[in-house]
């Protein structure tokens, strides 16, 4: 009947259509230009031939349908408010005309169906899934809601309840889930799905279903009296907010445009969604989250050239045994390499083993592991006292104590009884790794490979290269990073690498706000209201005084123009009177336990009585602005600087380094993305307006020049 490049559709015995998405120019379904439009003619033909007496969809790929192609939102986002409601509306009217066919339909979910996926599989009148199968509606992590009709179908199918659940949540749901609330109305096997999913589309052509009846549902106003209505809105709306957040607006939308609709018919009910999707589209928040979500998939394809040309890590050895070693222990044995954690002492092999199971028992306790599992991981982490095995191992990760000597005798011992060919990864947050690799007969196999911590929850892993390093040795090791279950970003060696050396200018705004008389407390309410998990002093005393006054050293020995140490700091002064933070219970903060085990922070007056020794005009009261643009400000800058350095390629690379390694605010897209929503001749303003302060506010030349042409590091 219809031969697309998306879409063809074949006629089957009974009077039965089988329309097929099984797109021809790439690997998966996804709901692009093209196939929106092939469907919309493929809707016509269905209406108009009237031999026909049913519908079945199907996917010709492993998957059903992805969702939409997310590249093209750019480019309908930049449109008016106005144009992108009329856009969805008018989009609807597609699924609407499948809705609407004169015959029963249903769809045979046989892999993952989701945002406009599912919307597809909603709009026909059954659904069956593969027990293979998951589907959910996850538009929310991109800071918008569905717009093909899911805020209004799957809500008069489940319930408003379990469908504010699902679309506030964004998850995927399996097919347990799937059934049990009715969002699917039959789970089989893959094989048997096709074979299933005719059988119920002939009943219900035989009149053993009533098609129309569940039709009429998706169609009419929501089944929900006042009471119940204000009940559950009201409540959802509450319990979403908290979860939310203030700076990610699409949950509690999704609450208010199911309520807005509930007391209208489908056509309607889609203005209210169209509406609601096209504000949300408008907003920092959405275009934030969507060159987030973009970014990861330029990191997915980097990582997956790198699998290309890695060589295989069947056998992995880490060098130092403590809550580092064990951590990075425990994620590749859990994730399938088996590890030889070597150390001098047995002490040390204890630490190391000891932070491996109480990581697996976690598992256990949270029933993501059986303890036969977990036994199996854990057996395959090996201590060692000697390189008796190291003959055999693909990669060495050298993760003991930040002292260049230390490491550089390390480094040569092991290279020494290791295969030719052996990669060599140096776990540092700051130590040179061109330095370090003088210690190496074979620097070309030789790299640095550094964990932020805790390692089993940081998902990022800075992949250093030195000017000797091969490409071989760079991509196996982002094979091994990926394979951990981690994003791997390659960094060009520097003095900080790249999260530490931006992150240090961002102290060096909030040590000079302390020296000019800012409350440090209230520069953390400030900084987490922005949108950072913990404020500066906070995350000063979590990282651990001691550990980032030592970095700060560093970064001042290899940029002495902006980030040396011209006035004595509250770091230095916590540091001088071993007020370590977290580690030893008293930093900016005091650290007590709650009846639940975990670290309670106290403020105590002597915090303030130490700062006030480097405080020369006493205190004073910033506004709210300029501590935001006195931290962020040196950041943007130290990031560009990255970028024109070629420290990493992209944008897109530094931005994600920061939300992954330091925990910046998503919903602002990192530090790039956050000067694209500023402007930088706005940026350009407040340089000017702090250049008494020194280089740190000081412009690149590269800042300079965008801001004369217009242009932005992502594509308007």
């Amino acid at each position: 009947m219809y031969q697309g490049q998306s879409i063809q559709v074949t006629k089957l015995d009974g009077g039965i259509a089988e329309l097929c998405f099984d797109n021809k120019t790439d690997s998966v379904n996804k709901f692009d230009l093209r196939t929106v439009t092939e469907l919309s003619e493929v809707a016509k033909a269905l209406a108009a031939d009237s031999s026909l007496t049913g519908l079945l969809i199907t996917s010709g790929k492993d998957v059903f349908i992805v969702g939409a192609d997310i590249t093209e939102f750019g480019k309908t986002f930049q449109k008016s408010e106005e144009e992108i409601a009329a856009w969805a509306f008018e989009a609807n009217h597609i699924f609407n005309a499948i809705e609407d066919l004169p015959f029963p339909s249903i769809t045979a979910i046989n892999g993952i169906a989701l945002g406009g996926g599912l919307e597809m599989a909603l709009a026909t009148d059954y659904r069956v899934m593969s027990t293979k199968a998951q589907i959910g509606l996850p538009e929310t992590k991109l800071g918008i809601i569905p717009g093909f009709g899911g805020t209004v179908r799957l809500p008069r199918l489940i319930g408003a309840d379990n469908a504010i659940e699902w679309i506030a949540g964004g998850e995927q749901q399996k097919p347990e889930a799937a059934l049990k609330v009715h969002a699917v109305d039959g789970v089989v096997a893959p094989e048997k799905l096709k074979e299933a999913a005719l059988k119920m589309l002939k009943a219900a052509q035989a009149g053993q279903f009533d098609w129309k009846a569940r039709r009429e549902q998706k169609k009419s106003k929501l089944t929900l009296d006042n009471l119940s209505g204000m009940m559950v809105f009201s409540t959802a709306k509450g319990f979403i907010a908290g979860k939310a957040g203030k700076n990610y607006p699409a949950p509690v939308a999704v609450v208010s445009a199911i309520e807005k609709a509930a007391g209208k018919g489908r056509d309607e009910a889609l203005k209210i969604e169209a509406a609601t999707f096209a504000k949300l589209a408008k907003t920092t928040v959405s275009d934030a989250l969507i060159a987030l979500f973009l970014n990861d998939q330029l990191l997915k394809k980097k990582a997956k050239a790198a699998g290309k040309i890695a060589r295989p890590v069947k056998q992995a050895a880490v060098l130092g045994a403590g809550i580092m070693g064990g951590g990075i222990a425990y994620q590749s044995a859990s994730k399938g390499t088996p590890i030889i954690m070597k150390d001098i002492a047995d002490k040390a092999l204890d630490i190391g083993m000891g932070e491996a199971n109480k990581l697996l028992s976690a598992q256990v306790d949270r029933k993501k592991l059986t303890p036969v599992k977990a036994g199996a991981i854990l057996s395959e982490i090996r201590p060692t006292l000697n390189y008796g095995d190291f003959g055999g191992v693909d990669i060495v990760v050298e993760a003991v104590v930040e002292n260049p000597k230390v490491k550089k005798s390390v480094l040569a011992d092991v290279e020494k009884v290791v295969k030719p060919g052996t990669i060599i990864a140096s776990n540092t947050s700051s130590i040179s790794i061109e330095e370090l690799s003088t210690a190496m007969q074979f620097p070309e196999n030789f790299l640095g490979m550094h964990f932020f911590n805790p390692v089993h929850k940081m998902p990022l892993v800075e992949v250093i290269y030195a000017p000797k390093t091969s490409k071989e040795a760079i991509a196996t090791t982002v094979a091994y990073a990926t394979s951990m279950g981690k994003t791997a970003i390659v960094v060009k060696n520097c003095p900080g690498f790249l999260v530490n050396r931006i992150l240090f200018p961002y102290f060096g705004g909030w040590t000079g706000l302390i020296r000019d008389g800012a409350d440090f407390q209230k520069m953390d309410k400030v900084m987490e209201t922005f949108g950072w998990p913990m404020g500066p002093a906070y995350l000063q005393d979590v990282v651990g005084i001691d550990t980032s006054h030592h970095v700060g050293d560093v970064l001042a020995e290899g940029y002495p123009d902006r980030m040396n140490k011209s006035f004595r700091t509250a770091m230095d002064v916590m540091y001088e009177n071993k007020r370590f933070g977290q580690k030893n219970g008293i930093g900016f903060y005091k650290y007590t336990t709650d009846p639940k085990g975990k670290p309670k922070k106290e403020v105590t007056p002597d915090s303030y009585e130490l700062i006030a020794t480097v405080q020369p005009e006493g205190t004073k009261d910033f506004s709210d602005e300029e501590i935001v643009d006195r931290m962020m400000i040196p950041m943007i800058i130290e990031t560009v600087r990255c970028l024109d350095e070629t420290i990493v390629e992209t944008p897109a690379e530094a931005d994600m380094g920061l939300i992954m390694g330091i925990g910046f605010p998503p919903f602002r897209g990192g530090a790039l993305k956050y000067a694209d929503s500023l402007g930088m001749k706005t940026i350009l303003e407040k340089c000017a307006k702090y250049a008494h302060l020194g280089e740190l506010y000081e412009p690149t030349e590269s800042m300079k020049q965008m801001a004369a042409e217009g242009k932005t590091y992502y594509p308007k």
